[in-house]
């Protein structure tokens, strides 16, 4: 029988981009369901009893670490044990103790082909061992996972990294403080980095490769040396007549360049 799983992302180009790569290193592998955040990834593995669920870290309702420990809570089906667990993140700090442990694996934003390939291998394996040992007790892997997520949720909850929240910025002969999440787009030319909002633009003297620094990973991509990009800001992405892809603000005419370094974010489109 085909090995089924859940993918859980409150970003749906996250979540096709990560369906795309699957599809390409586990063409078997089959999708039963996708959920946008943790409460439906929690309802979704409950109803259908995947064998793997794929979680985004952070997500609203339950973040991927709660709705872990839920899925690691309920009660197994005779002769089926409970998914395995693999967390989609940027933030591998968050994953590496429990990756270490061998009873969660993860996934680094944007999942790339050869990366994924080696998760999907380490996951392959893991099943057919526990396919291999059916009937037996789980009990000791079970309350290893549970003590990891415990660790994990403690550290999602404390030191995790959070990211620059507000830009400060000049607005003709003012300065304004802008949130964050309200920028579409950054772009840098040699002096200045524009800073564009739904409603303003803006300019600060910080050049792209420091702003990567201070910038959420998951909210903010980099598509080109020159720019960034909100991911919830991205309407689509197209191709122009020489074959760069383009991609699309919402509620906007900007078409934003993706350089040759930074395709790879997009292949599955």
């Amino acid at each position: 029988m085909p090995v089924r799983a859940v993918i859980a992302d409150d970003e749906p180009l996250m979540r096709e981009q990560l369906r795309a790569r699957l599809g390409e290193v586990w063409p078997e592998l089959e999708i039963v369901a996708e959920a946008k955040n943790g409460i439906e990834a929690v309802e979704k593995t409950a109803a259908l009893r995947p064998d793997l669920v794929f979680l985004d870290i952070r997500m609203p309702g339950k973040t991927g670490v709660e709705a872990a420990r839920d899925i690691a809570g309920m009660a197994p089906l005779p002769g089926q044990p409970l998914p395995e667990i693999v967390f989609v993140t940027a933030f591998d700090q968050y994953a590496v103790e429990a990756f270490e442990q061998g009873v969660i694996d993860y996934v680094l934003k944007p999942a790339e082909r050869e990366r994924l390939q080696v998760t999907v291998d380490r996951i392959r394996k893991r099943l057919d061992e526990r396919d291999s040992q059916a009937g037996g007790s789980g009990g000791e892997t079970h309350a290893a996972l549970q003590q990891v997520l415990e660790k994990l949720q403690r550290q999602l909850s404390g030191s995790g990294k959070t990211g620059l929240r507000w830009i400060q910025a000049s607005v003709g002969q003012q300065i304004v403080m802008i949130p964050v999440e309200e920028v579409l787009f950054f772009v840098s030319d040699e002096k200045y980095t524009r800073v564009q909002t739904a409603s303003q633009e803006a300019l600060i003297r910080k050049p792209i490769k420091e702003l990567i620094e201070e910038l959420d990973p998951q909210l903010f991509w980099q598509i080109h040396r020159s720019t960034l990009v909100n991911t919830r800001a991205i309407a689509g992405v197209s191709r122009d007549f020489r074959g760069r892809q383009l991609v699309h603000i919402k509620g906007r005419s900007d078409r934003l360049e993706v350089s040759r370094s930074f395709t790879h974010l997009f292949k599955g489109m």
